[in-house]
């Protein structure tokens, strides 16, 4: 049984903003080990920059540009949620972030398949 409150618009939101940061946390390890390459083996590196042309990693990084605008924008919609008062419109302004993040990592997956 569904309960009431998880048919609310921002409960949608409560819970992407919960995914997004999850997956930024596990992509967290990734993205340090590839700093090291930087620093430490510039043939490891080089190895990876070439893996990154490919069509599938340029579409995960589509995804990750998504979740990170994601979680940008359900942190702004926390803050407006404790420091203003409550109006029905902030429905409208969740969905207007989420629009926003698939605007700007679309904006980013053009820009990297070009």
């Amino acid at each position: 049984m569904i309960r009431p409150h998880r048919k609310h618009t921002l409960w949608l939101a409560f819970i992407l903003h919960r995914i997004s940061g999850l997956a930024l946390a596990l992509f967290l390890p990734f993205h340090f080990l590839v700093l090291a390459y930087a620093l430490n083996d510039a043939a490891a590196l080089d190895g990876f920059l070439k893996w990154t042309d490919y069509r599938l990693v340029k579409f995960a990084e589509f995804g990750l540009v998504f979740l990170l605008a994601v979680h940008l924008f359900g942190g702004l919609r926390l803050m407006a949620l404790e420091w203003l008062p409550w109006s029905h419109s902030q429905k409208t302004l969740a969905a207007t972030a989420v629009a926003g993040s698939f605007a700007i990592a679309g904006s980013f997956f053009l820009s990297a398949v070009s």
